[in-house]
């Protein structure tokens, strides 16, 4: 299977829960579980190969140029975390399917479930750092979706956030650091990047790289000081805790620092940041969790304190501690999620988590006992489990660090956090399950059903197999190794084995399961003591920081956006000005290279029209209709000034363009008073004066500048000129470079015009089902209106001239691609004539004879403008890529076809469409109460609308 169906597969498997929500949850289940064990019997087809040592590759060339490249690529490091998150993935389904109940959206939940496991499994397939980095951003947003599943919760909500903030912003840090990385080598393919040690460790970016990258994985990896998200994320579902804390989301981090490891570790720096990190996360959380009296409380810190743990081996530098950062990956993730499962049973049975209402379950519940006792045990460190084995690892190469100059230091504050380890692990299982049954549990406590316990009992499997038989998982551990150091490193020549004899680490492990005993045995006044401590609780941190910066935005933004738009224009033309007369003034300005043209009577005559229009404009503005009326006058002199300067095309838009704004301006108007008040002062009137003065002779000047000199840049118009038939099959350059050489920019504007059309028809559907209706409906006129609301002149000419404004608009359409026209500027002139019909014969005449919805209309413009690019693939020719020819049809003389039609034309549906769209809705708005609207264009004969007797019918 390629490696981009395994990706792809969690993506479109997450459309399938909610449309079988409806039948039913069995359907759900079945549906995403059936997507998982897909993809991950697809990995599993590519397991031999790259367990023998060959490394499996997918490659797509989007922007070669930029560095985008969709690569992937499954070596063993890959394979151990793709196979724990689809592995696990499948488990978590099974549990969820009975954990959740019937209130729950379970179309949902397995949505956003497949969602995050889609862009995990991306994180650890990319070969490319920039589409790492999407997936990477993926999963903070799908796991904002998880952690916040329970929405009727507060704590979910802000553990939701808290996630998404924290990693969110780790995430950007990262994202610097990638770049900086892909900057130093000079590409940002994994696989390249990781050849290249010495130049990354030589380059003055090295630093900064690394300080960026390293606080993305301590934030999505929850180390210190950023672990205070982690445990809050524990409001989600359980089946969410499981996942993230086992196999998914907090590993990202952790396998980021093991796929860079080849080319940043081994620095004083590297082991610095991160051992110390790793150690003061190990103990910390350990500490805390001992003290939690809610399970998943106790759970979540101490999976800190493990990331912790897997961190600090990481940050060691040798192959002996990557070695143990990989087999510790792996028994974590088998007895975390069985532990995360037993405490959502325990929750599910007896309806809560608090340890200090619970004990005596060890007969009540004894299948949730035997799996949740073997997966602490293991957690604590004891023999003939896997954690044992793995602990002891980290305290072996604890020994052999040094930190800040101390031998000792290291295996100290390792040992410390055993110690913890063990005393938290021992206290999650003797004040669950063992003590005195008790008489006061919220529910009565019972063993679950089968689909319940059958998924953290199959994860106890390998922690009892590993733990005895530990030659079964070195073979694979040793392979994922090798692809974690690469060439930086040697294999290490140590073996994984259950007995090593009396050697130094033994007796640091069996100090720890002591003195964790010893702590459970003095909980009570140890459990006093830490409550009558007083100290920092990260979260109050965190919140009083948010608070801070909410605090500062809010008093820039009361201070800069106040909602005056004058006030804004005047600080950016402001900040313009000073900026281009800075450049102006320090930088060159070369003698005019060109001669003025002469300035003609009619030429100069346009020019003193249109600066009288505008100044009138400026001094009449607080009249509305003088503004629109202006406004139209200033939109057919510019139209008339490009056709003058030899721009038929742009003459035609912008007077079609014209007529369509001010009929809808007009239609606006109707719900607006006559004029707008005063409200600026004098002294700010003066100031605007000023600012406006100045700018404009800022511009006036600058493009005066241009105009006359040559441009120091090559201009694209001779290319446009020599390619335009050759390459298009049109001798209208202006429409070629709309429709094929600029198609993408066209096809993306349509799609803008089609969303504005349709927001003004929610706003406007928004208005007339609030309060605001009713106001519309009874609003009175300020003067007398005309009594003949369509006068007969209007109606009967709008009829004759409608078949002759349409046979232009085609003629326009079709004469575009080699004369001024085409399907924006055909499409405006039709609309004119449908908005002729609508404002002559009335909105109920002209809607009663509508056969098509506009927002089909403009659907249809978009898929016919979209499939036209499409097309293109078959031809084997980039999206939107035309093509052209000639024809003889006789008796008709040879005329050429270029797919650009087709293009054109859904040009030509979205313009119409989203003018029509709008005036619609903004006709909808016009009616009034109390006046019923008449289906007949002219009102000759009133009695027809009055309803007819049986004799008259």
């Amino acid at each position: 299977m390629s490696l981009f169906l395994i990706i792809a597969l969690p993506f479109l498997g997450a459309l399938l829960p909610g449309l079988m929500y409806q039948a039913g949850r069995q359907s759900c289940f079945l549906v995403t579980f059936l997507v998982t064990a897909c993809a991950a019997i697809g990995l599993a087809t590519h397991a031999p190969a790259v367990l023998a040592g060959e490394v499996v590759t997918a490659s797509l060339s989007w922007l070669p140029q930029l560095g985008l490249n969709v690569n992937l690529f499954l070596d063993p490091l890959g394979l151990m975390f793709a196979g724990l998150i689809l592995g696990i993935g499948m488990l978590i389904i099974l549990y969820a399917r009975f954990y959740l109940s019937r209130d729950d959206n379970m179309g949902a939940f397995f949505t956003y479930l497949l969602l995050f496991q889609g862009a995990m499994v991306g994180i650890v397939l990319s070969d490319n750092i920039l589409m790492l980095l999407i997936f990477w951003e993926l999963t903070s947003l799908s796991s904002f979706l998880l952690i916040g599943f329970w929405k009727h919760l507060p704590e979910g909500r802000q553990g939701a956030r808290m996630a998404l903030t924290v990693t969110g912003m780790g995430g950007l840090a990262m994202i610097g650091g990638m770049l900086l990385l892909g900057q130093i080598v000079g590409s940002y393919d994994l696989t390249v990047i990781l050849e290249n040690r010495e130049l990354i460790q030589a380059s003055p970016l090295y630093l900064p790289a690394l300080i960026l990258i390293l606080l993305g994985c301590f934030t999505k990896s929850a180390q210190f000081p950023f672990h205070f998200w982690l445990p809050h994320a524990m409001a989600a579902p359980t089946p969410v805790s499981a996942y993230l804390h086992s196999a998914t989301m907090v590993k990202a981090g952790l396998f980021l620092m093991a796929r860079m490891w080849p080319v940043l570790s081994g620095t004083e720096v590297w082991i610095v940041l991160v051992c110390s990190a790793g150690l003061i996360t190990m103990v910390l959380g350990a500490l805390i969790a001992i003290f939690k009296n809610d399970l998943k409380a106790l759970l979540a810190f101490s999976t800190v304190s493990h990331l912790g743990l897997i961190t600090f081996l990481l940050g060691t530098g040798t192959s002996f501690g990557a070695m143990a950062a990989v087999f510790h990956i792996l028994n974590h993730a088998s007895f975390k999620a069985a532990l995360f499962m037993s405490a959502g049973i325990v929750d599910h049975a007896v309806h809560t988590r608090d340890m200090t209402r619970l004990g005596g379950l060890r007969r009540l519940m004894p299948i949730t006992f035997a799996i949740a006792t073997l997966a602490a045990l293991s957690m604590a460190g004891i023999p003939l489990l896997n954690g044992f084995l793995s602990k002891e690892m980290m305290l072996e190469e604890a020994l052999h660090t040094t930190l800040f100059g101390s031998p000792y230091l290291v295996a100290a504050v390792a040992t410390l956090g055993a110690l913890f380890s063990a005393a938290y692990s021992f206290r999650f299982i003797a004040h669950t399950f063992l003590g005195k049954e008790r008489n006061d549990y919220p529910a009565k406590p019972h063993d679950p059903e089968f689909g319940l316990w059958i998924s953290p009992a199959l994860l106890i499997i390998p922690v009892i197999v590993i733990g005895v038989a530990p030659f079964l998982a070195e073979p694979f551990v040793r392979t994922v190794t090798q692809a974690v150091i690469g060439s930086a490193a040697e294999m290490p020549s140590a073996h994984i084995k259950l007995w090593h004899g009396f050697v130094p680490a033994l007796g640091m492990s069996a100090i720890a399961v002591v003195g964790g005993l010893l702590l459970l045995a003095a909980f009570g006044p140890l459990a006093r003591l830490w409550a009558a401590t007083p100290r920092p609780e990260a979260k109050d941190i965190f919140d009083r920081i948010i608070a801070a910066a909410v605090g500062l935005a809010g008093l820039v933004s009361e201070r800069l956006h106040n909602g005056s738009f004058t006030r804004y224009a005047a600080v950016f033309v402001t900040a313009v000005v000073a900026i281009g007369a800075h450049a102006w003034f320090t930088g060159t300005d070369d003698a005019p290279a060109r001669e003025m043209l002469p300035i003609t009577p009619v030429g100069f005559a346009g020019w003193l029209m249109l600066m009288i229009a505008t100044g009138f404009l400026v001094t009449v503005h607080r009249n509305r209709l003088a503004v629109l009326i202006l406004m139209g006058i200033i939109g057919l002199m510019v139209s008339v000034g490009f056709n003058y300067f030899s721009a038929p095309d742009l003459a035609l838009t912008q007077i079609s363009v014209e007529v369509v704004t001010i009929v809808l301006l007009l239609l606006a108007l109707n719900f607006m008073p006559n004029s707008t008040p005063k409200e600026s002062t004098i002294l700010h009137r003066s100031r605007d004066i000023v600012v406006s003065v100045v700018a404009g002779l800022a511009a006036a000047g600058l493009i005066y500048s241009i105009l006359m000199s040559d441009f120091p840049i090559a201009s694209i118009a001779d290319y446009h000129l020599a390619n335009s038939y050759k390459g298009g099959g049109g001798t209208n350059v202006v429409n070629v470079i709309l429709v094929d050489f600029r198609g993408f920019d066209t096809f993306g504007e349509i799609i803008v015009l089609g969303i504005a059309a349709l927001v003004i028809y929610a706003l406007t559907e928004a208005l007339m089902s609030g309060p605001v209706r009713a106001r519309l409906l009874n609003r009175g006129y300020e003067e007398e209106r005309a009594g003949d609301a369509h006068p007969l002149m209007m109606v009967v000419l709008t009829r004759v001239l409608m078949p002759v404004v349409l046979l232009v608009g085609v003629y326009i359409f079709l004469r575009g691609h080699n004369e001024p026209g085409g399907g924006f500027v055909a499409g405006l002139v039709v609309a004119i004539a449908v908005v002729m019909q609508y404002m002559a014969s009335g909105f109920a005449w002209a809607d009663k004879r509508q056969r098509y919805h506009y927002h089909g209309i403009i659907g249809a413009g978009v898929l016919c403008a979209g499939l036209t690019g499409i097309g293109a693939w078959f031809a084997g020719a980039p999206f939107l890529s035309s093509a052209f020819g000639y024809f003889r049809i006789p008796p008709m003389e040879k005329f050429e076809l270029a797919t650009a039609m087709g293009f054109d034309l859904g040009v030509f549906l979205a313009v119409v469409g989203a003018v029509m769209l709008s005036l619609e809705s903004f006709s909808r708005l016009g009616r009034r109460a109390g006046i019923e609207e008449s289906e007949h264009a002219m009102d000759i004969d009133p009695s027809r609308d009055e309803p007819k007797t049986e004799t008259e019918t």
